[in-house]
C-alpha cells in the first residue's frame, strides 16, 4: 500500500494539482473572491447614450464616467460598455442617489457675458478642492492661458456685468465682474460660488461640480434608463441559499454512489476531486478577477456536476475492466473519449451564450454570460487537470473494484 502511495504522490498530474490548489488557495486568501452585486449589494445603474457610437466614442464615455466616480469617492465601481449604446456602472454598497446624478450628466460647464460664451471645459486646467463655508460653497479652478485672455477681452469695461456660469445648461452662478477684470488684465484664477440651505447640502453641490469640471464633458448626451439595488442582506441570504444548495447537491450525490457501488470509501476520491475542482474554480477567478455571483455559481454547479458524471464514467470503464491491467487502460481510454466528446459539445454549447452574453452587457440575456464562462472554465479545469488525477487514483488503488 506504501508503494502504491508512493507512486501516486510522484505522478506529475498529481503533483500538478497539488501545486495549483496550494497556489488557488494562496490567491483566493490574498486577493480575495470578487463577488457579484447580489451576493455582496450594491447598485446597477443602465445608462444609455442618444444614439449608437463607435468603439474610441464609447472608450471615451466609459473613461469619464469612471474618473468622475472616482473622483466623487465611490468604492469599487465598475464602469463597462454594453454594445454599442449602453453603458452598465456597477457600484458595490447601496450608493446615495448622487452617484446616479453624477453619471447621468454631461458634464458641459460654460460661461457667458451676455449671450456669449466666453469660457468653456475645454479651458479649464486644474480644479482645486471646494472651500465650504457655513452653507456657502466656492470652487476655485485655473483657466488656461489662452482661456484667461479670452475671457479677459469679453470683459473688457463690462464692470458689474454679470458672468453667468452654466452647468449642463443650468445656471450655477453669476458673479459680476470686478473692475480689476474689467481693465481686460488676464486672470487665470477663477471660482464657481454659491450657497445652500445646509452644510451639508453645500458639500454635495460643490463636490457635484468639482468632480463634473475635473472630470470633463461627455461626448453624447445620455440619459439613466435603470437604477436596481440589491441591499447587502439580501445579498447574504442570496449566499447562505447557495452554500446550503451546494451542500445538499454533495449529500445527494453521495448517497447516489454509495447505493450505486455499495462502496462508501469511493465517495472521498470523488469528493476531494470535486473540492479540489471547486477551489480551482475559484483561484481562477481571484486571478482574473472575476465577479462570482448567482449565474457564475450556477455555473460551478454544473460544472461539477458534469465532473461528477465524468468520474463516474471513468469508474465504471474501470469496474468493467478489472482484471487485466492493459484492459483497464483501454477501458480508461475509452472514458475520456467519452469525456472529451462531452466537454467539446458542452463548451460549443456555451460559446455563443458567452458571447451574446459579453457583447449585451450585465442585462437581459447578458446576466447568462457569467454562467457560460464559469462553467466553460470549470469543465476545462476537470478536463484536464482534475479528471485524469482521479482516474489515476482509481487505476492505483482499484477502489471501485473493491465490493
Amino acid at each position: 500500500m506504501n508503494r502504491k502511495v508512493s507512486k501516486f504522490l510522484k505522478d506529475y498530474r498529481v503533483i500538478l494539482l497539488i501545486v495549483l490548489v496550494a497556489a488557488s488557495i494562496t490567491a483566493i486568501s490574498t486577493m480575495g473572491i470578487q463577488q457579484g452585486l447580489d451576493l455582496q449589494g450594491g447598485s446597477l445603474i443602465q445608462i444609455q447614450l442618444e444614439k449608437p457610437v463607435d468603439a474610441a466614442t464609447m472608450n471615451t464615455v466609459t473613461s469619464v464616467l469612471d474618473k468622475r466616480l472616482n473622483i466623487f469617492g465611490v468604492k469599487d465601481v465598475k464602469v463597462r460598455a454594453s454594445g454599442d449604446q449602453n453603458v452598465i456602472v456597477e457600484i458595490a454598497g447601496v450608493q446615495p442617489d448622487q452617484v446616479a446624478d453624477i453619471v447621468g450628466k454631461p458634464g458641459k460647464f460654460e460661461a457667458k457675458i451676455g449671450n456669449e460664451t466666453v469660457l468653456t471645459g475645454a479651458d479649464i486646467v486644474s480644479v482645486q478642492p471646494p472651500i465650504i463655508t457655513g452653507n456657502e460653497w466656492e470652487v476655485p479652478f485655473r483657466l488656461s492661458t489662452d482661456g484667461a485672455r479670452k475671457f479677459a477681452e469679453a470683459a473688457r469695461g463690462k464692470a458689474g456685468e454679470p458672468v453667468k456660469m452654466y452647468l449642463d445648461d443650468r445656471l450655477i452662478t453669476a458673479p459680476e465682474i470686478s473692475a480689476e477684470v474689467a481693465t481686460g488684465k488676464p486672470v487665470t484664477d477663477v471660482r464657481i460660488t454659491g450657497a445652500e440651505n445646509s452644510k451639508a447640502e453645500a458639500e454635495v453641490q460643490a463636490k457635484e461640480i468639482e468632480t463634473l469640471l475635473k472630470s470633463g464633458s461627455l461626448p453624447v448626451k445620455v440619459k439613466i434608463v435603470g437604477v436596481s439595488s440589491v441591499s447587502p442582506e439580501l445579498g447574504k441570504q442570496f449566499a447562505e441559499g447557495a452554500v446550503i444548495a451546494g451542500l445538499l447537491a454533495v449529500l445527494a450525490i453521495a448517497v447516489i454512489l454509495i447505493v450505486r457501488y455499495r462502496s462508501p470509501i469511493l465517495v472521498l476520491p470523488i469528493f476531494f476531486t470535486t473540492l479540489a475542482e471547486l477551489l480551482l474554480i475559484l483561484g481562477a477567478a481571484a486571478v482574473i478577477r472575476w465577479n462570482i455571483d448567482l449565474a457564475a455559481i450556477a455555473g460551478i454547479l454544473a460544472a461539477i456536476g458534469t465532473g461528477v458524471d465524468d468520474q463516474i464514467i471513468i469508474t465504471d470503464e474501470v469496474l468493467s475492466g478489472e482484471g487485466r491491467r492493459t484492459r483497464r487502460k483501454f477501458r480508461i481510454k475509452d472514458a475520456f473519449f467519452i469525456i472529451f466528446a462531452s466537454a467539446g459539445t458542452l463548451i460549443a454549447a456555451m460559446l455563443p451564450l458567452a458571447y451574446i452574453g459579453f457583447s449585451r452587457g450585465a442585462t437581459g440575456i447578458g446576466l447568462l454570460a457569467g454562467f457560460a464562462f464559469t462553467t466553460v472554465l470549470g469543465v476545462i479545469i476537470g478536463v484536464f487537470i482534475t479528471r485524469p488525477v482521479y482516474a489515476r487514483f482509481i487505476e492505483t488503488f482499484n477502489v471501485a473494484g473493491r465490493k
